[in-house]
């Protein structure tokens, strides 16, 4: 089960053949701002096409009459998306020293993916979306309030939007001992700066107690290095910033957001009230990024 979908394990029988799939069912309570499974599959075939690797999707409906809620079935691929077999398994050392230029790269295909086939995705501010959803949960932290206004203050000029992934990040990767296998969970795609999933990818939520800088095994001079040489431009330093900013308070919300759906009954859940006490940690995190 994850945050935002139930998740399956499961063995399809057909003609003497077996074939191993991984059935998604969306959750109630899901976040505002997440696209539908239609435009999830659209969105993961076209990346494909540009060299993103991703598990083939192969059934979807965006109805609920089917199974009870809308669902995509996906082939199984083999590998783990544990932060702590990646980061501590011996089998993973040579991932582990390749991950931040992998995801360079991975990025960079991931924001060529060509938009004229793809259904509507969203254009809008992100920081604007945050900041109503924030007020919506109506409960103000002086910490996001803070790092609210050090955002609008220091706003950088915009750029040609591109498809982003807006969740990039460890946990959201099958891995294996060869790399990265499958990149996940495209709920929250939408139109915006590259520079947004290159400074989400670096967050300290996504280390895992780990020491580097990307996903807690990689420097962020290699995962820029890798970025440039397949997209012809990094992001400028004080861009890079704004969007870890942006980001943590992000994550922020994401935490409450989730503590929320528990509290209120949408859904009864141990986990979405785990993740709704780390937003204290982002607190921390956003007086760190702006002082």
């Amino acid at each position: 089960m994850g945050a935002s979908r139930h998740t399956f394990e499961l063995t399809v029988r057909s003609g003497g053949t077996e074939r191993r799939m991984v059935l998604q069912l969306d959750r109630e309570g899901a976040p505002d701002g997440t696209i539908d499974v239609a435009t999830q599959t659209a969105l993961v075939r076209a990346a494909a096409g540009e060299g993103v690797p991703v598990a083939e999707v192969v059934a979807y409906d965006s109805a609920p009459a089917a199974l009870g809620a809308p669902f995509a079935l996906a082939a199984h691929v083999e590998g783990t998306t544990l932060p702590r077999t990646v980061l501590r398994d011996p089998a993973f050392a040579g991932t582990r020293r390749g991950f931040a230029a992998e995801c360079g790269r991975i990025l960079a295909a991931l924001h060529r993916t060509p938009r004229a086939a793809l259904p509507p995705l969203d254009a809008g501010d992100q920081l604007d979306h945050v900041v109503s959803w924030i007020d919506r949960i109506g409960d103000p932290l002086p910490a996001f309030e803070l790092a609210i206004g050090w955002l609008r203050r220091n706003r950088p000029a915009p750029v040609p939007p591109a498809v982003v992934h807006g969740d990039f990040r460890l946990g959201n990767l099958i891995m294996g001992p060869d790399g990265v296998r499958a990149v996940l969970d495209w709920e929250m795609a939408h139109l915006g700066d590259p520079a947004e999933d290159l400074a989400w990818l670096t967050l300290r939520p996504w280390r895992f107690r780990g020491s580097g800088e990307v996903g807690g095994m990689g420097d962020r001079a290699d995962l820029l290095a890798a970025y440039e040489a397949a997209a012809g431009t990094p992001p400028d330093p004080a861009r890079f910033h704004w969007w870890e900013v942006l980001g943590m308070l992000k994550w922020g919300l994401i935490c409450q957001r989730q503590a929320r759906t528990h509290l209120d009954g949408v859904a009864r859940s141990v986990e979405l009230a785990a993740i709704g006490r780390r937003v204290c940690e982002t607190e921390y995190d956003l007086l760190g990024l702006i002082s």
